[in-house]
Formats: C-alpha cells, sequence, structure tokens
C-alpha cells in the first residue's frame, strides 16, 4: 500500500520549529480520514512508513505530532513508535471510556508525550486532562475574550497550550503574550508588511546576486564584484567549493576561479539558496527549509510532467514563491527587480499556465489537500505514488541543504 504523507510545523515562543504535524493519507483513491471505522490499522501503514522513510527524513530530527483515534490509542499502535520522537495526539472524537483512560496511563508510563486535539476546556474534571502534556486550542475558532483565559487555565495544570489555525503574524504575537508555547499554522509564509518595507544593509547585495543571476547571460564578472562586496557570500562559496564533495585535486584560491568551476547552472542554484538564506534573516528559518522543499519538488517532478526543459524554471519558482514572506515586499514589486522568465513571473503572481499547475500540485501536497492534489495530478499526468515519494526526497533534499536543520536535543 502506497503512503502519502505531508507535514505543517508547529514554531515555540521564538519562531524556531518544535516539531511538525505529520497529515497521511494511505493509498490513492482514500484520504486519511481517523473518524472512519474501521480504522483498518491506519496507524500500522504510519509505523510501516516510517520504517520505510525514516523518521528523521521526515521531521528533521524533531517532534512528530500523529493523531490517534480510539481503536489506535485502545491497540496499542503508538508503541510501534519512538516515544522519544513522536506526540500521540487524541482526536476531540475519540470515545472516553475505561479501555481508551487505561491506554493513555500506559503511554505516560513508557514516557510518551500526549497532546489533545481541539480539545474545548469547559470540562477541567475530564480525564484526559490527567494524562496531557500539550492542549491545542484553536485560536481562530476561540473568542477573542476567551483565548487569554484558556491559556492561563491550562498553564495552571502544568500543561502547555498550543494555538493552531495561526495563520498572520499579528495571530501569531497575540498568542505569544497570551502565554501560549506552542503555534501552528503558516503565519510563516505570508508576509507581515507589504509596502514601504526598504532592505537595509547587506541585504540588498542578496537582492543584487538574485537580480543578476536571472539574467538571461550570465555575468560572471559582475557576480564577482557582488561576492567580493560581501564578505559572507565570499565565505559561504569558498566553504562550498571547497567541500569534499567536489574533489578537486587541489583548493580554490580565487572567487573567480569557483564560479567557473561551478559553471553557469550550479552557479546559478547556489547564489539562489544563499541569497534567499541571507534575506531570510531574523525570520523563521521554516521559510527557507519550504522554500527549498517546493523547489525541489517543482524540479523533480519536471521530468514526471514532460517538462524536463523547464526543471531550472520549476526550482526558481518554488524557490521564489516564499520571496514576499521573507523580504516583507509585495511579490509584485519584487519581480519587476528579477529577470526571470515571464511564465515564472505569471505563476508566482496566480496566473495559470503550465509552470503554476506543477506549483498548484506542490501547494496542495505540502497543504495535506489530498483532492487538490488528485485533482492536479490528473491534469499533469503524474503518478501519485511516485509523486508522494518525490515529496518525501524533496523533505529529505531541503533538510540536509540548510545547516544547522537538525537541531540539538
Amino acid at each position: 500500500m502506497e503512503v502519502f504523507v505531508a507535514r505543517q510545523p508547529i514554531f515555540d515562543r521564538h519562531r524556531q520549529v518544535y516539531g511538525y504535524e505529520l497529515l497521511f493519507r494511505s493509498g490513492v483513491d482514500t484520504a486519511f480520514q481517523p473518524s472512519t471505522e474501521p480504522d483498518q490499522a491506519s496507524i500500522k501503514v504510519i509505523a510501516d512508513s516510517f520504517l520505510r522513510f525514516g523518521i528523521k527524513k521526515l521531521t528533521g530530527g524533531r517532534r512528530a505530532f500523529i493523531n490517534f483515534t480510539r481503536d489506535t490509542l485502545v491497540r496499542g499502535y503508538a508503541t510501534l513508535l519512538p516515544r522519544d520522537t513522536v506526540v500521540v495526539e487524541i482526536l476531540e472524537t475519540v470515545e472516553q471510556d475505561a479501555e481508551v483512560f487505561d491506554a493513555c496511563k500506559e503511554l505516560k508510563r513508557l514516557g510518551y508525550t500526549i497532546a489533545l486535539d481541539d480539545f474545548v476546556c469547559d470540562d477541567w474534571t475530564n480525564p484526559l486532562v490527567h494524562f496531557a502534556d500539550i492542549i491545542k486550542v484553536d485560536f481562530r475558532a476561540t473568542p477573542p475574550e476567551a483565548r487569554a483565559e484558556l491559556a492561563s487555565l491550562i498553564v495552571s495544570r502544568r500543561i502547555r497550550p498550543l494555538a493552531e489555525k495561526i495563520e498572520t503574524r499579528a495571530e501569531f504575537d497575540e498568542a505569544v503574550a497570551l502565554g501560549y508555547a506552542y503555534l501552528q499554522g503558516f503565519f510563516f509564509s505570508k508576509p507581515l508588511v507589504l509596502s514601504g518595507r526598504d532592505v537595509p544593509g547587506s541585504r540588498q547585495r542578496f537582492l543584487e546576486v538574485l537580480r543578476e543571476i536571472n539574467k538571461p547571460s550570465l555575468d560572471f564578472a559582475q557576480i564577482e564584484d557582488i561576492i567580493k562586496r560581501e564578505p559572507s557570500l565570499a565565505y559561504k562559496l569558498m566553504t562550498y567549493i571547497n567541500s569534499v564533495g567536489f574533489g578537486f585535486r587541489s583548493r580554490i584560491t580565487s572567487v573567480r576561479q569557483a564560479l567557473a568551476l561551478l559553471g553557469e547552472d550550479a552557479v546559478k542554484k547556489w547564489a539562489s539558496v544563499v541569497a534567499l538564506a541571507g534575506l531570510a534573516q531574523d525570520q523563521p528559518g521554516e521559510l527557507i527549509v519550504t522554500s527549498l522543499v517546493r523547489a525541489r519538488f517543482c524540479e523533480t517532478l519536471a521530468a514526471r510532467t514532460r517538462l524536463e526543459d523547464r526543471a531550472q524554471e520549476l526550482f526558481l519558482l518554488g524557490l521564489f514563491s516564499l520571496l514576499d514572506a521573507i523580504t516583507g515586499r509585495p511579490m509584485a514589486d519584487l519581480l519587476m527587480d528579477l529577470a526571470v522568465s515571464d511564465e515564472i513571473k505569471l505563476a508566482l503572481l496566480g496566473n495559470r499556465n503550465r509552470l503554476r499547475d506543477v506549483y498548484g500540485c506542490v501547494l496542495a501536497y505540502e497543504q495535506a489537500d489530498w483532492h487538490t492534489f488528485a485533482l492536479f495530478a490528473e491534469k499533469l499526468r503524474v503518478d501519485e505514488a511516485a509523486a508522494a515519494r518525490l515529496y518525501i526526497d524533496a523533505v529529505a533534499w531541503a533538510s540536509a541543504s540548510v545547516p544547522g536543520a537538525t537541531p540539538a536535543r
């Protein structure tokens, strides 16, 4: 049975990724629906996927939040998964009975972390509260006047509150101020400011690099000049080119020599990634990881959609898809300064074309919108199971491409 898995980041108060909620679909035709009866041992499928993909490949060593139903709890499937990595997330639809309580008691004895999902905290005598380490609160569904009280009540019981469905930076800041320990949602992928924000200091150099590498004809002398005027770029280039992975017989001693040895395609890809990372200073590191996942996923889908000759464009499309959130500037303004193809620009601005269809497929998978993903896959004639494997490979590639992506425990 093929297993499809997407992930949604969960942040701490400092905008560092604490973990990922893993969103599953088992099989090509059916979405993973925890409320269906029977479960058909859904969590066993998830466990098998961990063995196949590797848990660290999915989460980069961070916590994995996984939804459990009554049957999967009672049957003890959670114990198939590593207790120091998994957060057992109990759905609000789980019936509360002696068997469920016994299962939770055993998980706590074994050292598992338990989270209550979409929990309505109006009954603090609920026995499940006794087992909870984390309680998830639907921030948008909770009245503003109740958000602070709810966080306070949860903390008073030595439980960590998690605000989910945080979609804007303003909501993130509010939740942090109210005492929520963790925050979940796509706030990080949206611009905080849409206009009137200048690019300070050395960040201007990173924008200059992006402009240069996306011109029709690559001017190595001009790129060399920009890199020489930004020490961090020069350092990153020399570190990269002198890495053991290239196996050059002699050490590289100049920026120009490094650029020449890399070649045009490699220079464009390297400079794009490094420049975006530089622009994203003071932003959640997940912005860069997500950009890289999208870029790699788009690129590898090229061959599956008969767009092999557009692979580089699709890579840039995914890579630049969060440029507005990274810089805090409108995408339309940013694209005026970048000499990317008109099709990339149109796709980034939401216009439909062949590249946008691939990007739409990538976004649908990322957000576990399985119905939309299936529609795009059918339109593009992409094998869904193959796409699922490409996504996992893209996650692993992105995590390996970002230094420090795997945190110390």
